[in-house]
């Protein structure tokens, strides 16, 4: 999508902010200035500032100008690597969940649910397109779609697989209601009871309850919040134990943020392939980047059809509307069985409205403006915890989706944390929901698929004091 000039002007200084190359202090050229060398309006120019105004890169001073307010000194600590025990038995989450969302209600300032908010939602636009797809669908949408799911929304999502470094085809694609119903075709396409499933850790508690619900056993490897899992930990688990099956999030995972290199990614797919095991690849916030260009994903080095490659818009566009997707590779045929057999066809409305909203282009217009909110916002929470949390408190530091892992130091309890916080009408997820192995007793995890505004910065502020207060 073509960039405005305020957008440009505004990414140079953000990218000479985040590498430091210009250091908090540093006064910035005057919006004159900015007008001469680059031949636009004071408009323009004043366009240009405020976004970097509102990611907390830059401020204004009174008859000063404006200067770098990013300060990365004084952000938390990013967490060190998961170390995962193995020989807990294995515990079920169900009760810690319930309890979590059983207390949720509308008077919460909600930072435990990983989706946007409504308000970052293109509604009315959705809204538009519905009625649309009611009016050209044979039978207003009352008929049964294919089983494969509405052609000209596959059309779409094979024509976006050039961004993450693929070309797919049309009848490579199978419609889904949501990522959480393709990644479990994709469990019970590659597993059976009683098969050992390869997990980062920590890992979304939705993969961790469907992988149990299968009756599978979940080895949880070790994690880095920024590089996602270890290669070398991946390698012996696949070395030393009969694994059948690897379920990863490559880029930007839940609940820590992380983003798998690509060498590290190709990595991953040598070794599965070496070892004949199936790699489910949860590729949810994939478009929710921050940095320069949608990252790669495993499927795109993929040469032997053993990695099914999931997506949804559920973290981007309407978590509501169910419609996620499967590219399942040579296990394609089994995941088109049991979606015949379990499902028959998917809402033919949605799928058809989400079809007309990626074929004019809305969507990569509402992405841009998602992810720029969503990256000012992720600042907003490290400035705030590195402000009001207590001393050691740590953080991971995502480059996209709308996670934030944040590691209290020790006997800091998360789940005394979370009792406190309900009743000062704040939720968060604790970190035992991400584990089935008793850990991140002192973790817990942050939405920042918020409106930023006075209130989530108040309730940050009581966050970070009912935590020293614990301590």
């Amino acid at each position: 999508m073509k960039e405005y000039r305020y957008q440009q002007i505004a990414e140079v200084f953000e990218h000479q902010i985040l590498k430091e190359i210009l250091q908090p202090g540093n006064k910035l050229p005057s919006l004159r200035t900015i007008c001469t060398e680059n031949e636009v309006s004071l408009s323009t120019a004043i366009k240009a500032y405020y976004t970097l105004e509102s990611k907390s890169l830059i401020e204004s001073r009174p008859n000063s100008g404006y200067f770098v307010a990013y300060a990365p000194n004084k952000f938390p600590g990013i967490p060190q690597i998961s170390n995962p025990c193995q020989s807990v038995k294995p515990k079920h989450i169900d009760e810690l969940l319930a309890m979590v969302y059983q207390k949720y209600n509308k008077e919460h300032t909600d930072l435990s649910l990983a989706i946007p908010a409504k308000e970052l939602l293109p509604v009315a636009k959705l809204n538009k397109e519905l009625i649309k797809a009611s009016q050209s669908l044979t039978d207003s949408g009352t008929a049964y779609e294919k089983v494969e799911g509405n052609e000209r929304l596959r059309r779409q999502i094979a024509k976006r697989s050039t961004v993450i470094g693929t070309q797919l085809n049309v009848q490579d694609i199978i419609i889904t209601a949501g990522c959480v119903e393709a990644i479990s075709y994709a469990l019970r396409a590659t597993t059976v009871r009683g098969d050992n499933l390869a997990v980062e850790s920590p890992v979304s508690f939705g993969m961790l309850q469907l992988a149990q619900d299968l009756g599978l056993n979940v080895i949880e490897l070790p994690t880095h919040p920024q590089t996602g899992i270890d290669l070398e930990a991946l390698k012996k688990a696949l070395e030393t134990q009969e694994i059948n099956a690897c379920l990863l999030i490559s880029n930007f995972s839940n609940p820590l943020g992380s983003c798998m290199p690509d060498e590290h990614k190709k990595e991953v797919v040598r070794l599965i392939e070496k070892h004949q095991v199936p790699l489910i690849e949860n590729d949810v916030n994939g478009d929710v980047y921050f940095g320069p260009q949608r990252p790669n994903t495993c499927k795109s080095y993929d040469q032997s059809g053993l990695v099914l490659w999931c997506g949804s818009i559920s973290k981007t566009l309407a978590p509501g509307y169910r419609v996620g997707w499967i590219e399942a590779g040579k296990f394609a045929n089994k995941v088109i069985q049991m979606k015949r057999f379990h499902a028959i066809a998917g809402t033919s409305i949605t799928q058809e409205a989400i079809a007309g909203f990626l074929e004019t282009g809305r969507y990569d217009h509402h992405l841009r403006k998602l992810r720029q909110t969503l990256h000012a916002n992720s600042l907003h929470y490290s400035q705030a915890i590195g402000d009001y949390f207590p001393d050691g408190t740590l953080a991971s530091r995502p480059m996209g989706g709308s996670a934030l892992w944040v590691e209290l130091p020790l006997k800091h309890y998360s789940l005394n944390l979370y009792g406190k916080a309900v009743q000062q009408n704040i939720s968060f997820a604790p970190g035992g929901m991400f584990t089935l192995q008793g850990q991140y007793d002192n973790c817990l995890r942050l939405n920042y698929g918020v409106v930023w505004n006075d209130q989530v910065k108040r309730s940050l502020k009581l966050l970070g004091t009912l935590a020293k207060a614990l301590g």
